[in-house]
């Protein structure tokens, strides 16, 4: 192989790494950011961000200016859920994950299990809801919902169990994923 091909072949070695790379970050949970977006993101900026993909908005209702907006795939699945926050920057202040590709950089998804969250995270705090516990962690802004369907019997049906992280089964499917950036 000479070195002009060789350079071309390197070239476009390269240029697939970062192709692989950027589809693989289009899904990444991390630390301020959901794949593209940053927890300074401009509602303004998510045409651009999202330029690929389509964008519905909620149709705005009483009291609400600021309506949630639904990104889907060119395919149609359902992306992301955004909330726009009410400060005069309206930057994302809220993010429901519906895909299950994302994932946090300890690979955490929504087809993971309480033992997951547990295995890679510290917990904050539970909180629990009528229907749900919702599962706040200490090393960013990713919480999780656990329907209290998966919970033991004794607790599914008491409303006023103080529920703990022991009491939660290894298997409990993640209900909801979302993201808080305040």
């Amino acid at each position: 192989m000479n070195k002009t091909t060789m350079s071309a072949a390197m070239v476009a070695l390269f240029a697939l790494s970062a192709c692989q790379s950027e589809k693989e970050n289009k899904f990444e949970i991390g630390i301020n950011h959901v794949g593209s977006l940053q927890n300074t993101t401009a509602v303004a900026e998510l045409e651009g961000i999202f330029s690929s993909d389509s964008m519905v908005r909620d149709t705005p209702a009483f009291g609400i200016s600021d309506p949630r907006i639904k990104v889907y795939e060119k395919g149609g699945d359902h992306l992301l859920t955004l909330t726009p926050g009410t400060d005069s920057l309206k930057t994302i202040e809220n993010i429901n994950i519906h895909d299950p590709r994302f994932r946090t950089e300890e690979g955490v998804s929504l087809t993971s299990t309480f033992k997951d969250i547990r295995e890679n995270y510290s917990i904050k705090k539970l909180v629990t809801f009528r229907n749900n516990v919702v599962v706040f962690i200490k090393e960013n802004d990713v919480y999780f919902t656990i329907d209290r369907k998966e919970l033991p019997e004794n607790l599914r049906y008491n409303p006023d169990a103080k529920i703990e992280a022991v009491q939660i089964p290894d298997a409990a499917k993640i209900k909801y994923m979302m993201v808080g950036w305040e």
